[in-house]
């Protein structure tokens, strides 16, 4: 094969290569969301039945105020998807400390992530009315112990988990999101695109009860 059409074959295959790549990562939340929930279950069934409407929000640590924590990587910094709350002791003082729903919700994930997320607990919050839901979503990341089951109804201040440092791996912190859009998985973490995804600590003091 002649010089020129080799070095346009190998940039045409550098293209493609590329374009699978970046395609990979702007749906990496679509795959993990392929896994987050059983194929068997009707989600929007599920949240219709089993839902509360919320009566309104506190923070997930220190509760209702946060005393005692402070938001060590707010949302946006470094392309953050949520809030990581550290105890005001610093280090791993907070290591192990109760973490509660915000909401009256119901688990719609509680397991280990793996990864660099650990374990993770999600829940589904109805800021509508019972025959007019609006859904949004919490998550707890880098839990040390999950306290609730998947599909259980939880009520707003209720222990769902302790603070964890993933075996180690960060000084103890709880990373926390808040979605309206409830179908985006387990997510990143960490994303330019803040598409489904709010200010945690805006929308609670916008909802308190």
């Amino acid at each position: 094969m002649p010089a020129p059409i080799k070095a346009f074959a190998f940039l045409i295959s550098g293209l493609v290569l590329a374009f699978l790549v970046l395609t990979l990562l702007t749906n990496s939340q679509h795959i993990v969301q392929a896994k987050t929930f059983p194929v068997e279950i009707d989600l929007e069934d599920l949240l219709k039945n089993k839902c509360p409407v919320a009566d309104g929000f506190d923070f997930p640590v220190g509760p209702p105020d946060a005393k005692g924590y402070y938001d060590a990587q707010p949302f946006g910094a470094n392309y953050h998807l949520g809030e990581d709350w550290n105890g005001k002791g610093g280090g791993n003082s907070d290591l192990g400390d109760y973490v509660y729903s915000i909401a009256d919700g119901i688990v719609v994930y509680a397991n280990d992530a793996k990864g660099g997320w650990g374990n993770v607990v999600r829940i589904v919050h109805n800021i509508g009315a019972q025959n007019n839901p609006v859904y949004v979503e919490s998550l707890y990341g880098h839990l040390k112990d999950v306290l609730v089951n998947q599909f259980e109804t939880v009520k707003r201040g209720q222990a769902i988990g302790t603070i964890g440092n993933l075996d180690g791996f960060y000084l103890a912190h709880l990373h926390f999101e808040i979605r309206t859009n409830i179908y985006l998985g387990n997510g990143m973490g960490y994303s330019m695109n803040t598409s489904g995804y709010v200010q945690p600590t805006a929308f609670i003091k916008a909802h308190r009860p």
